[in-house]
């Protein structure tokens, strides 16, 4: 595969193993779907902000790697079904044709603008985004983690950041990071972060409390990824 040949609407969701019948489990696409691997290596190898080129390649026992900074996939995208809201069971029955519904927001969301690189330690930013009280797995927050590290700030992220500073320090600074890989419509022009939900920030349980803020959440990530897919499509014009 090479860079012409990404199709940022894939849906990565499509080339993974299928469950065994009668199994509870539904295979991840950010660790199984060999198209997002391709599409993550083929994207992020190319020149860094400090000057240095990033050549990304698959190893034994890692989903990829450069020298010995080793990254995996993850989803940018929350939708807070898995038991993690306490309304969730609440907006699924006040939303007509829900499994509608549910199926096209996955479909546009499952794809390479909704996905990132971060990188694989112990107690990842992958896993502490996604259980820290106070960021449950939003983007914003998160994006505000790291905004902060750049910054000098402290953030419920702290540890994680540090475990995972070699990999952040390659892009200098947060511009870099979120110029690098086209973020740049989750801030304002002075890089500052646009939060996607009303709540006081890192306080715990910052989740949609009703049916009109989870569908404004929902609404709101999926003109995100509309739009940092078509950044997308225009690197990789540049780049061909």
């Amino acid at each position: 595969m090479e860079l012409k040949d990404i199709d940022v609407w894939f849906d990565v969701r499509s080339d993974c193993p299928q469950p065994r019948p009668g199994s509870k489990y539904v295979p991840d696409p950010d660790i199984v779907s060999p198209t997002l691997k391709a599409y993550h290596r083929l994207l992020w190898s190319r020149p860094l902000p400090n000057g240095e080129v990033m050549s990304l390649e698959t190893g034994k026992g890692c989903y990829l790697r450069w020298r010995d900074i080793y990254v995996g996939s993850d989803s940018i995208t929350a939708s807070f079904r898995h038991g993690r809201n306490k309304h969730f069971e609440e907006f699924k029955k006040a939303i007509p044709n829900y499994e509608e519904f549910e199926e096209n927001m996955l479909r546009r969301t499952y794809v390479i603008g909704g996905v990132i690189i971060f990188p694989q330690t112990r107690w990842s930013m992958n896993q502490a985004r996604g259980c820290h009280p106070a960021i449950c797995d939003r983007w914003d927050l998160t994006l505000e983690c790291i905004r902060r590290f750049y910054a000098g700030e402290r953030s419920p992220l702290d540890k994680a950041m540090a475990r995972s500073e070699r990999f952040f320090r390659l892009f200098v600074d947060f511009k870099g990071y979120v110029d690098f890989f086209l973020l740049q419509d989750c801030v304002d022009d002075d890089y500052n972060v646009k939060f996607w939900l009303d709540t006081p920030l890192f306080a715990s349980y910052p989740m949609p409390q009703d049916l009109d803020a989870y569908l404004a959440w929902i609404e709101t990530q999926l003109n995100f990824v509309q739009r940092r897919n078509e950044r997308i499509e225009h690197l990789i014009a540049s780049m061909v």
